[in-house]
């Protein structure tokens, strides 16, 4: 047990989801017992009152029934408590409440029981206030130098102070120059009113100035005030602190030396009555709440301070004596004497736990128990350490997968998607911007099947925007074994552009019985109907691309019996596709050859007909049991396309930097126009604007426009990532047809050109893909081991331009056209002779050297591109007759 933490007396905990703040708690001896025994007052935002008198049997002991005397609901909430002589005619303690609009005083009274369940407490209202103006903070104190009774002095929350002399409302004032209330403490030495403005400047004003100067029935200036009658308010002393205050306390040993203590944000000051400092103390964290008190014993002022992190110091003057560690975070904190033990610490927290303890220690009476000793068996320890080698080699030799069966993954949780055949009969793409189409919505279902007990099991969907989801997120409790949960969502397109991809995933994270924490993935394909429609076939076209087979050609009406128009000959050769954006594709299917065109008017449209075609065409063949069917690609590389749709992804990132340093200007200049109109409203002299407000609203419409050029720049730059990753995939796809990639490396190139990170300004696509794409050149791609001795800069930087990544690309196909292969292993990136002719291009290490190198990989890629031009189609008809 640490001796540092405060040794737990009694403890309770207020209510639930109730809230509390450092006017909360008050100590008094309330019921007038006359014991000398405090009792522990308490109110809460919720309107709870509730009186506390700790008996524990035993020091820790929680709450029981017979330690609350009272707790009434008074409906308002309580904002401040506080014990002193408020009746007038009597000497007797009452208790006064003060609320946002309202002041109660209460007269608290208990009546002796004469059963088991002991005696009966209750309050009576002796007064109230109703007060105009929204209340803030009070204080009460003799003011005037009255003798035997209190007044109470409110402060409301537009700086006014309201003084009442018991049942009567005397006088109110407002502090001058006051924009927001601060702490308000009484001194009765100096009989005046100490606070801290907005200005954080400690000030003091006089009691008898504030009696005697003019009333304040309203903020302005009367004229009767101009006219000279009544005096105005003038404060007595300042000090300027620098800082908010938090708290303001007063303590006096006598009536000839008086202390004012202040908290503030990161300080408290010690202050004379005259407004000196006498000390100050740096804090080192920041403070909640404190506490000066008197030291009879030492004859000094101690002060506790309670802070963020859970601690209590205890200071003598400025020197630290003590710090205790406290289960919660103090926002009141109070001393007082309960059940003949002097000095306990009572702490309140913002959520209710209110605690009694005292600072001490607790001595341990734990001993440790004698270990007994034994001899080691030397021969019994060699035979486990090398059981345990023989164990890390083979783990070694695995890289770590023979000891993990890959059936232990699926034991715990299954999960299954399928994709409904059908639209949704009602679309829920009730927010999409497609235009004037009709936009259709599919549902998914997802299941998931445990066989242990799983909780807080998490589903996330994510799916390629700009398809959304109608929700995406999703969590289970198994609770029992062998359990099926199914979870539905509608998928739809929200707007104009097309996705890059229409494959979905399913993420499912848990954590195994054991702690282990596990991830399951289950990968769906949506249907090419969800964003396209059949449409009229176009007669040109200024992209086309052509894909051999091995196989005869299939009826495009077998392969996409949803987008066939209606036609005589059951051998349809020619479909057309219309997607929801707008764009339009065309696919032709010779009648005597192999091969398959598809051609568009934008390159990037391409895309998904190519790959479901491909697709289809696999699953057709699989069905017929054909297993050696095969696609190639024998025409160029499309690179000057590829290219300028990265230039135009570029040049948008370029105007969005732009924009927004423009924007960034307009709005330090918005606030200097601010700024300069405000100092001329608060000057007493009016001065000319001098079109100050002419250029304010001038740069507000330059602001509001540059912050709209901002947004649409965003949504062309996310429509313009999509069209650049539908082109990139386009390309992987006729690269792995070209030279016939394995799965792997088709993998290894997805992986350089897409990366998985969000496209933003600190770091784009650009500069991502080139730091890939340079890797696998300078490794598994390189021509000599000085190329893989080369290492990439730790910190990616936006590009300049896009030269670099051009050449990069171009030099990777040039590679890969010469026999190069892509591989992650050590053995394969290591340097081999070359079996194809030509050899490979180095990587230039030096400006120069890279002009020389860009002049002859474009000689050789041009030549390459003129030996594998793509081959005339004269078996295919005429588009005019196969549209007649």
């Amino acid at each position: 047990m640490s001796l540092f933490k405060a040794r737990d007396w009694w403890s309770t905990v207020l209510g639930e989801k109730e809230e509390f703040d450092q006017g909360c708690l008050c100590l008094a001896d309330v019921d007038n017992s006359g014991n000398g025994q405090d009792k522990i007052i308490v109110g809460s935002f919720m309107g709870y009152l509730r009186i506390f008198s700790p008996h524990p049997v035993k020091t820790g002991d929680g709450s029981q029934a017979e330690d609350l005397l009272l707790e009434v609901h008074l409906r308002d909430p309580i904002l401040q408590v506080e014990v002193g002589k408020f009746v007038s005619g009597t000497e007797m303690l009452h208790l006064a409440v003060l609320h946002s609009r309202k002041l109660c005083v209460y007269s608290v009274s208990g009546t002796l029981g004469n059963v088991e369940h002991g005696n009966q407490y209750q309050i009576k209202l002796m007064y109230e206030h109703n007060l105009q103006r929204t209340a803030c903070n009070m204080t009460y104190g003799s003011f005037g130098g009255v003798k035997g009774r209190d007044l109470i002095c409110i402060q409301s929350m537009d700086g006014m102070l309201m003084v009442f002399e018991q049942e009567s409302y005397a006088f109110g004032r407002f502090l001058p120059g006051s924009l927001l209330p601060g702490p308000l403490a009484y001194s009765s030495r100096t009989d005046s009113f100490i606070t801290v403005s907005s200005c954080r400047q400690v000030e003091s004003y006089k009691y008898q100035v504030l009696a005697f100067a003019t009333d304040a029935d309203k903020r302005q200036e009367t004229e009767q005030q101009k006219l000279g009658s009544g005096k105005r308010l003038v404060v007595d002393w300042t000090l300027n602190i620098g800082e908010q205050a938090l708290d303001i306390c007063i303590v006096s040993f006598n009536q000839t030396v008086s202390s004012v203590f202040v908290l503030g944000e990161r300080n408290f000051f010690c202050l004379k009555d005259n407004g000196q400092i006498r000390f100050m103390k740096k804090l080192d964290c920041s403070p909640s709440c404190f506490l000066p008190y008197c030291s009879v014993s030492e004859g000094t002022i101690n002060t506790l301070i309670g802070n963020h992190n859970s601690m209590l110091h205890i200071y003598q003057d400025v020197t630290l004596k003590w710090a205790t560690q406290l289960p919660h975070i103090p926002v009141a904190v109070r001393v007082g004497c309960l059940r003949d033990l002097k000095g306990v610490i009572v702490t309140l927290s913002d959520d209710g736990h209110l605690q009694c303890s005292y600072l001490g220690t607790d001595p341990s009476l734990f001993q440790a128990p004698k270990v007994q000793s034994r001899e080691l068996n030397y021969d019994e320890l060699d035979v486990e350490l090398k059981e345990l080698q023989k164990i890390i080699k083979d783990v070694n030799k695995s890289q770590g997968t023979a000891l993990w069966p890959m059936t232990e993954k699926e034991d715990d949780l299954k999960v299954s998607a399928m994709v409904s055949p059908s639209f949704d009969s009602v679309s829920q793409a009730t927010d999409a911007e497609v235009g004037t189409d009709l936009v259709p919505s599919v549902t998914v279902k997802v299941t998931l099947q445990n066989r242990a007990v799983l909780q807080k099991v998490k589903l996330s969907i994510y799916v390629q925007p700009p398809l959304v989801l109608t929700r995406d997120q999703f969590t289970f409790e198994f609770t029992t074994p062998e359990m099926t949960s199914t979870v539905a969502f509608s998928v739809y397109l929200k707007r104009s552009y097309m996705p890059s991809t229409l494959d979905g995933n399913a993420v499912v994270s848990y954590s195994r019985p054991t702690g282990i924490p596990r991830v399951i993935q289950c990968k769906f394909r949506l249907p090419l109907k969800l964003i396209c429609l059949p449409g009229q076939p176009s007669k040109t076209a200024s992209h086309k691309l052509t894909i051999d087979t091995n196989k005869p050609p299939v009826s495009l009406l077998s392969l996409f019996p949803g987008f066939a128009n209606q036609s005589e000959d059951d051998q349809v050769n020619v479909m057309g596709f219309r997607f929801l954006g707008g764009s339009r594709v065309t696919l032709l299917a010779s009648k005597t050859s192999q091969r398959y065109r598809i051609q568009s008017e934008q390159f990037e449209d391409l895309w998904l007909i190519t790959n479901e075609l491909i697709l289809r065409l696999q699953e057709y063949f699989e069905k017929q049991g054909i297993k050696d069917f095969a696609c190639s690609f024998s025409g160029s590389m499309p690179l000057q396309e590829y290219f300028e749709l990265i230039d135009r992804h570029f040049e948008l990132r370029k105007n969005g930097e732009k924009l927004e340093e423009l924007l960034s200007e307009r709005a330090v200049q918005f606030r200097a126009i601010q700024r300069r109109l405000l100092a001329r409203f608060k000057d007493k002299t009016p001065a000319p604007l001098q079109h100050l407000d002419t250029l304010l609203d001038g740069t507000y419409k330059q602001v509001t426009a540059l912050a709209d050029a901002v947004e649409e720049n965003r949504g062309d730059l996310l429509q313009s990532l999509s069209r650049l990753q539908s082109a990139t995939r386009l390309l992987i796809l006729l690269l792995g047809l070209w030279q016939k990639l394995s799965t792997d490396q088709l993998a290894l190139l997805e992986a350089a050109f897409l990366p998985l990170q969000e496209d933003t300004q600190e770091l784009g696509w650009e500069e991502t893909a080139d730091a890939a794409i340079s890797h696998l050149l300078k490794t598994c791609l390189s021509k000599s081991s000085k190329e893989q001795a080369l290492n990439l800069s730790s910190q990616l930087d936006a590009p300049k331009d896009t030269s670099r990544l051009k050449k990069h690309i171009t030099l990777l196909c040039d590679r890969l056209a010469k026999g190069g292969r892509l591989c992650l292993s050590t053995d394969a990136a290591a340097p081999q002779p070359m079996v194809m002719p030509g050899g490979c291009t180095p990587i230039p290490e030096s400006e120069l050297e890279e002009r020389a190198l860009e002049q002859d990989s474009a000689e050789l890629f041009t030549n390459h591109r003129h030996l594998i031009a793509e081959p005339p189609m004269p078996e295919v008809p005429p588009l005019q007759g196969v549209l007649e």
